[in-house]
């Protein structure tokens, strides 16, 4: 499960589980509509074109609307219908094969789009009148606030509160994080440091995902938790939702939901429940205003806002410009002056020196990973890309196109408007270029993968090393043996040792112990 943790998605997850699961799973309209929109957009069409249609569908017409060049985005959209269960193939008598939609899911994804038999799918509005004090702006520093504490606590940054002994126990079981035994205190683990460079989505649905599979351990119904899931994407936030339309389980869930930042409770024991936009993001690609830094999206989270309290030069009011010339000289070089910069965004340049256009205390944080920080101002940090802090990465887990991938990600909007310049004048040249876009000076990309070749040259055996042979033959006859029996991970001839891995060790041993006493014998 642990090498696993961090590759599952959610729809991987939904086509593993058994067929009747998924058949009550259909049953709830929220749950359909969410579904769907985790679906390819292929499949989202061919779903479409099906739910008002009961009769069956030829799967070579499907085809035909599908051009030439696209062929394996149909293959991969049948494909994951066919794993969800949403279309059934139909028996025909050797003609075209037939196929039609699911008959639970479409009757309840076609509720979902009419506002049909909901059946309180979506919640229950509730009567208490509270939507003066449980403001937009109270949920958005709730569950930003809560999901950073989770964050900042993986990180390891000294924090006033730390998460709750249900987020600690979700962390331990999904190896994330592990308990030191002498101390109890916990301790980031490879798999944690890959989880903080993952997407905001990813982020959730890998929690979530395994919170499901620790339910299970509980006696807790699936369904009910994972309808309870999907229905929080479903729910508008601001508005408050009485938890009298749900299940034990789901009511057991708040607590947890709470814990996570997804939903909102002014007490614990409160009737009304609101919806955050972190629930929003479970089946959404709308990106929410939570400030996080771990995700490959979190640098266009704020982007409405971003520019807002910035003057011309691009940095906000109180900047101590004496102490900042030579920096803000070099970003206006590349562009920054006059453009609204979202947070987070990085400028690397061709030294491996590194400015990011940040002041948030967790994106600054993820950034050390594997940056050495050198430099803090009120809205940005500047640092070296050096070979001890991304060897410092590489043995926390992180691999270099993880890095890589971040670095391009968070790329100043001006470092990206360069690359594409520079291609198009490449390729107004030789319209036969191959060249891709080179968001990132090539020395630097260059020289972190280097460095990642240069750490896995090395590697660790457990074993046991033998040497000071009376003479050549005993040294021949037992590193043969462990030839032969393909426990011999290496021999010098010259200086008579030879090393056995750890498994083989014993039977060398004895087979050593046989020969040498026979040879002893008179």
């Amino acid at each position: 499960m642990t090498e696993n943790v961090l590759k599952i998605s959610v729809t991987q997850y939904l086509e593993e589980i058994p067929q009747q699961v998924q058949s009550r799973l259909y049953e709830s309209p929220a749950t359909c509509l969410a579904i769907y929109r985790l679906l390819p957009q292929l499949s989202k069409f061919f779903v479409m074109s099906m739910v008002f249609n009961n009769n069956e569908v030829s799967l070579r017409d499907l085809d035909r609307w599908v051009k030439p060049d696209a062929k394996l985005q149909f293959q991969d959209a049948i494909k994951s219908m066919k794993s969800l269960h949403l279309i059934i193939p139909s028996k025909g008598n050797g003609g075209p094969l037939m196929i039609i939609l699911n008959p639970t899911f479409r009757e309840s994804f076609k509720n979902a789009l009419t506002g049909g038999q909901i059946n309180n799918s979506f919640g229950i509005i509730s009567d208490e009148d509270e939507n003066g004090v449980v403001t937009s702006t109270l949920l958005n520093e709730y569950s930003a606030n809560k999901w950073e504490t989770i964050l900042h606590f993986m990180v390891g940054t000294p924090m006033s509160s730390i998460p709750s002994g249900s987020v600690l126990n979700l962390l331990k079981h999904t190896k994330l994080m592990e308990e030191v035994e002498n101390t109890g205190e916990f301790k980031i683990t490879n798999e944690g440091f890959q989880f903080l460079l993952q997407e905001l989505n990813s982020q959730l649905w890998t929690l979530l995902l395994q919170y499901l599979k620790l339910s299970e351990t509980l006696n807790m119904d699936p369904v009910d938790v994972l309808n309870f899931i999907f229905m929080l994407g479903a729910l508008e936030v601001g508005k408050g939702y009485s938890i009298d339309g749900l299940s034990e389980t789901q009511k057991i869930m708040l607590k947890d939901m709470r814990d996570y930042g997804l939903v909102f409770q002014k007490v614990s024991n409160s009737k009304t429940f609101y919806p955050t936009n972190l629930a929003l993001m479970l089946t959404s690609d709308t990106k929410s205003i939570v400030r996080t830094a771990s995700g490959a999206i979190e640098s266009v989270l704020n982007e409405n806002r971003s520019g807002s309290n910035a003057n011309e030069n691009g940095y906000e009011p109180g900047t101590k410009k004496k102490n900042e010339n030579t920096i803000m000289g070099t970003i206006d070089q590349v562009g920054m002056k006059n453009q609204d910069v979202p947070d987070g965004s990085l400028i690397v340049e061709t030294n491996f020196k590194l400015y990011s256009y940040s002041n948030s205390p967790l994106q600054i944080a993820i950034l050390s990973l594997f940056v050495h920080l050198k430099f803090r101002f009120v809205n940005m940090v500047t640092g070296q890309i050096t070979r001890e802090s991304i060897r410092r990465a590489l043995i926390n887990g992180i691999t270099a196109e993880q890095i890589i991938a971040y670095l391009e990600t968070h790329a100043h909007p001006q470092m990206r408007r360069l690359a594409e310049e520079k291609l198009e004048k490449k390729l107004e040249l030789d319209a036969n270029c191959k060249d891709s876009l080179q968001i990132l000076p090539p020395t630097v990309v260059d020289q972190i993968r280097l460095w990642q070749l240069e750490l896995d040259r090395v590697i660790a055996y457990e074993g046991s090393l033998y040497s000071d042979f009376e003479n050549n033959t005993e040294y021949t006859t037992l590193y043969k043996y462990a030839q032969d029996i393909g426990v011999l991970l290496w021999k010098d001839d010259k200086k008579r040792k030879f090393f056995v891995s750890k498994e083989g060790n014993s039977q060398v041993l004895d087979y050593a112990k046989r020969k040498l006493k026979k040879k002893q014998e008179p």
